[in-house]
């Protein structure tokens, strides 16, 4: 298998970019951006470090992130399982993508930036919800913004179809990592009743 090991072979395999491609790369958050991220409940927050990449999801029953300025994006850390992999990721390195969906679109914006962390209690507060506050808010300095294609999405279909039927359940997956040695059944009964009361 031939390994593609300079740009300048890469290159040559595609044509030259679309012009739309390179106009829309905007430098800071304007209103559209703004109502799009707004409408998102859910991203993926992509990030590197020392140990390597990491990308992971984020979603709210609300806006996922919260746009506090043209050039400032915020999003609560809510709990999770407190491997803290993306967040150790941002105090190694910053560096950091978003891409918000919003169902039943075919677009996606992206966000690239640097981002860092805080605890500060202000903020956290912003996020209050029935008195719970977020460990952490992850603050994203937008480097730049812009509309990802949708012909992905086209491709996948999948705002339009179902394909979970016989899928393997979250608890199988972990046994087969454990090599046998977890409780899938038992992991996996009543999660999602297991898991509301710490959502946030």
């Amino acid at each position: 298998m031939r390994r593609i090991d300079d740009i300048a072979t890469l290159e040559g395999l595609y044509g030259a970019p679309v012009p739309a491609s390179l106009s829309k790369v905007a430098r800071r958050i304007g209103p559209e951006h703004g109502r799009w991220i707004a409408a998102s409940r859910f991203c993926v927050l992509s990030t590197v470090g020392p140990g390597g990449t990491d990308g992971s999801p984020r979603g709210d029953d609300g806006p996922v992130a919260e746009v506090a300025d043209p050039r400032t994006v915020l999003i609560p850390d809510w709990s999770g399982n407190n491997r803290l992999d993306s967040l150790r990721n941002i105090v190694a390195d910053g560096r950091v993508s978003l891409m918000f969906m919003v169902s039943g679109s075919t677009a996606v914006v992206r966000v690239n930036g640097r981002a860092f962390l805080t605890d500060d209690a202000d903020l956290r507060a912003r996020f209050d919800r029935n008195g719970r506050l977020p460990a952490t808010v992850i603050v994203v300095e937008v480097g730049e913004v812009y509309v990802q294609c949708a012909k992905a999405v086209l491709r996948s279909g999948i705002w339009g179809r179902d394909d979970s039927a016989d899928l393997p359940s979250p608890g199988s997956l972990i046994r087969e990592a454990a090599d046998g040695a977890f409780d899938a059944e038992d992991y996996d009964r009543d999660y999602a009743e297991r898991a509301r009361p710490r959502m946030w």
